[in-house]
Formats: C-alpha cells, sequence, structure tokens
C-alpha cells in the first residue's frame, strides 16, 4: 500500500509539470507497466484531479485545469519556492495581491515540515531588501502571518501595543482585516474591552501567545472602506492637519494618493483636505506639491513652520521680502 501511495504522489508531480506524458514514458519514470499507469490514472481521476488524455502522435497526458482545486503536490524545493515568492508578494512587491498571500503563505506554513520552516525563515533572517519604495516601519513578516491566521481562524489576538507616544498597553481584540496603506500594514480589529472597531498599526504589535478563544465572526461597518481609512488615518498619523484648498474636490482628488489623506468638498470651488503624516514637514511638502492655493487651518505649528519655509524659499531664489 505505501509503494503504491508515493507511485501515485511521483505520479502526481510528473503530470502538474506544463507538458504532456505519453504512457510508455510515465511507465519508464515510474518503472511499471502501461497497465499499471492507466490504473493509477484512474485512482488520481477519482480522487478529483482532472487528468486529460490527449490523442494522437503528439498526444499524452496532463493534469487539467479543474472546477475544484484538490490537494497540490509540492517537493520540497518547490514549497520553499512558493513560501518565499508568498512572503515577497505579501512584502507589497505586488501591489493589491498582499493580504491573499498572506492568508496562503499562513495555511502552507501550517502544513511545511519543520526543516523548511526553518529554512523559509532562515533565508527571510539573513536577506537584505535593497531599494525600497519610500521609507516606512516594516512590519515582521512573522508577526503578519500570526495576525492572518487569527484572521482566517476567527481567534481573539492578546498584544502588547505601543501608542504614538511611546505608551505600552495590553489589546484583546477580534481581527478580521489587514490593511496596505501606503508603506504600513495596519490591522482592522473589534477591541473587547473598548466595545469599539480600532485600527493598530501592525510594527506596534507584539502578539501573545497562545492564541484565545474561537469568536462569532461580527458584521463590518456599513462604511467599512471609510472606517478603515478613517482608522488608519488616526493610527498612523502623528501629527494631523486641516487645510483649505481653493480648487474643486475633483481636482485635489486626482493630485493626491489616497493613503495621503481624504478629501471634503466645500463648493465649487474650495475644499477642506484632511491629512496628516509622522512629521510636520512631510504635511507642508504635501501641502506644497499640491501646485495650488491653500490655507492652513489647523495646526498653528504647521502655519509657523510654513511661514518658516516660505522665508528660506524665498532667501534660496533671492527673492526680497514682499
Amino acid at each position: 500500500m505505501l509503494e503504491t501511495s508515493a507511485r501515485l504522489l511521483r505520479l502526481l508531480s510528473l503530470l502538474q509539470t506544463p507538458r504532456d506524458w505519453t504512457g510508455a514514458m510515465l511507465a519508464e519514470r515510474l518503472g511499471v507497466s502501461p497497465r499499471t499507469v492507466r490504473k493509477d490514472i484512474d485512482r488520481l481521476r477519482e480522487l478529483g484531479y482532472p487528468v486529460q488524455a490527449n490523442r494522437g502522435s503528439a498526444g499524452g497526458y496532463r493534469l487539467a485545469a479543474g472546477r475544484a482545486m484538490p490537494p497540490l503536490l509540492l517537493d520540497d524545493e518547490e514549497a520553499v519556492a512558493v513560501a518565499v515568492g508568498l512572503r515577497t508578494a505579501a512584502d507589497g512587491t505586488v501591489a493589491g495581491i498582499e493580504e491573499t498571500s498572506l492568508r496562503a503563505l499562513a495555511k502552507l506554513e501550517q502544513v511545511l515540515p519543520a526543516r523548511l520552516r526553518r529554512r523559509v525563515q532562515a533565508l527571510q533572517t539573513y536577506t537584505v531588501p535593497v531599494g525600497r519604495d519610500g521609507p516606512g516601519p516594516l512590519a515582521d513578516p512573522g508577526v503578519l502571518t500570526t495576525l492572518a491566521g487569527a484572521c482566517r481562524d476567527h481567534e481573539r489576538l492578546r498584544f502588547d501595543y505601543r501608542g504614538h507616544d511611546g505608551a505600552e498597553s495590553l489589546r484583546m481584540v477580534e481581527p478580521y482585516r489587514l490593511v496596505n496603506w501606503g508603506r504600513r500594514w495596519y490591522l482592522l480589529a473589534w477591541d473587547v474591552n473598548r466595545s469599539d472597531w480600532r485600527t493598530f498599526r501592525v510594527d506596534r504589535i507584539v502578539p501573545r501567545t497562545p492564541a484565545g478563544p474561537r469568536f462569532t465572526p461580527r458584521e463590518l461597518p456599513d462604511d467599512a472602506a471609510d472606517h478603515i481609512r478613517r482608522g488608519v488615518s488616526a493610527a498612523g498619523w502623528r501629527y494631523r492637519a486641516r487645510i483649505t484648498v481653493h480648487a474643486p474636490a475633483e481636482r485635489v482628488t486626482e493630485r493626491i494618493n489616497a493613503a495621503v489623506g481624504t478629501v471634503e468638498p466645500v463648493d465649487e470651488r474650495t475644499c477642506v483636505l484632511h491629512t496628516g503624516a509622522d512629521t510636520l514637514e512631510t504635511v507642508a511638502v504635501y501641502a506644497g506639491l499640491l501646485g495650488m492655493d491653500f490655507t492652513i487651518d489647523d495646526p498653528p505649528e504647521l502655519r509657523a513652520l510654513v511661514g518658516e519655509l516660505s522665508e528660506r524659499y524665498r532667501s534660496a531664489a533671492h527673492v526680497p521680502p514682499a
């Protein structure tokens, strides 16, 4: 029985390669008769693997796409390659698939043998990324996969959290979504002690083990996208600013990335930009790059900084004061 099972796995591994295999080729690779190959292929079909047979001199067997995905068979090198690829994608190399990559990685690492997990973790530990797109704190991949697994399994999380002011607190949450916003990662969760939705920066989370009990999922807020946007803004910015821009809201929205802030229309010619950053200098740069007239409503420190910058720029351009 063991010999038959091992042969089926080997046959499945061959059929997953992008080519057609004749019965004679498969028999030679497996060291069995063509009749045994046909029986093994019938067994794979009974297990749900869509093995396709093409007739003719150039035909043969291959694994076709099916309606449902049966279990995949990966050898050691393929499993490591997939795990590394998913880690890379989860780090934001390919925009739009970060959360999906994390969910897949959490499932894969759950079934990886210990020897392969060590190889993947070693590669992650001793790899130095070069040329990241912009500055920003990096989330630990291990923390990301822990959070993704808790979201998937509906398990409560306990973690230590460091706020903007550096204060540490112990949080108990029901995790729901991981959000990639600009160069940062955030967790959208229901805070059990505060009985409300909260957004947490992942790079400030230190999970505690073991995970808590399972919970019954709640419905996300009706305005989930706006809630996440507001929550991420509050969690990600040390300084917040309110800037009146003397231009239509549509024009301002076209000029800024969603990670920079939100635009609130006032009338046909004016709108309000709600934005922020970790430094006031960054907010001043954002405002200056709009290419539109604006008035700083809040905070007063930003108004003073823009005044200082304007004098510095004027002096650099050798323009006398007005």
